[in-house]
């Protein structure tokens, strides 16, 4: 089954062209079925690339998903056309009354100032409490999963003294988790953060289970069943040539940066990268959306109802 997108929505030829199916919202209504409610937060500066990134991820499962993108209230992005955000985006306080199968609340480039002196802090931690009563299940991305383990259990993220950048091996910790269902003992994954959690910060409570963690860059995803959410600090979602993105265009403002480990073949940033880590992020996420499927309500105003 599809994921239902408005046909204007670039993400909607994007991922047509790759083969993924999608429903425009005309076809998708005529079918007899309800599609989970999947709602994305997009906190990152590329909106479009950030979208398609996520949309293609949950549009290759077997069930019908329904996208809806949301931004912070007060917040103006500066990176994307306000045609863009006025056509496809809505601010969450608009959504509030409304329940949702799935939330993703994405990572911003914002590692080195302390949560609270986020501009919008105080709306996202509106947001992270009505997950509690209005969201079956939420995926924190990188900073976005930092700061709901922050909000929840104070886990605080650490500064580095130089950047995690690169493709990372990450052991399997969990082999039984559904949310690993059908992972290698290992794999791979993009990191390009200034941050880090610390594995005996998180092991100090109890309810926090590590499903996947590396000995170079850290715990990496994090079951909290108590507040029905995971938290993943690393990319997944990445294109073949985000890192490349990052990296090219830190050289070109003259950025000191390191070029991202085990990523280019040989390290040799004049040849093109490997994506040597798509079939996970498709496992992990189809895996995600498959846990929503079986246990959200029905009726979706039994979400949050315990």
């Amino acid at each position: 089954m599809p994921i239902k997108l408005p046909s204007t929505l670039p993400a909607f030829d994007v991922l047509t062209r790759e083969g993924v199916m999608v429903l425009d919202e005309e076809l998708a209504a005529s079918q007899d079925i309800r599609p989970l409610r999947i709602a994305l937060l997009n906190l990152m500066p590329k909106k479009i690339q950030t979208e398609n990134q996520f949309a293609r991820l949950i549009g290759a499962t077997p069930l019908q998903i329904e996208l809806s993108l949301l931004r912070m209230s007060d917040h103006q992005t500066r990176n994307t056309a306000a045609e863009h955000m006025e056509s496809f985006y809505r601010p969450v306080s608009e959504v509030m009354d409304e329940k949702f199968d799935g939330l993703i609340i994405t990572g911003a480039p914002i590692e080195h100032l302390d949560f609270q002196d986020v501009g919008y802090w105080q709306e996202l931690t509106r947001v992270m409490e009505w997950t509690q009563t209005h969201v079956h299940s939420t995926f924190g991305v990188c900073w976005g999963g930092m700061a709901m383990i922050n909000y929840f259990h104070g886990v605080q993220k650490h500064i580095l003294d130089h950047k995690a950048f690169g493709c990372f091996k990450h052991r399997n910790l969990m082999p039984t988790s559904p949310y690993l269902r059908g992972f290698s003992d290992e794999c791979v994954m993009p990191v390009s953060r200034w941050t880090e959690m610390r594995q005996p910060e998180v092991d100090a409570h109890a309810g926090l289970i590590t499903l996947l963690g590396s000995d170079e860059v850290g715990p990496c995803l994090i079951e909290d069943p108590a507040h029905r959410a995971l938290y993943v600090f690393n990319h997944f979602e990445y294109d073949s040539d985000t890192l490349k993105q990052e990296y090219d265009r830190d050289v070109a403002e003259g950025t000191p940066i390191n070029v991202p480990c085990n990523y280019y073949p040989g390290d040799d940033p004049s040849r093109a990268p490997t994506n040597r880590w798509r079939s996970h992020a498709h496992l992990l996420y189809g895996n995600w959306i498959n846990e929503i499927y079986q246990s959200t309500p029905f009726d979706m105003t039994a979400i949050g109802t315990g």
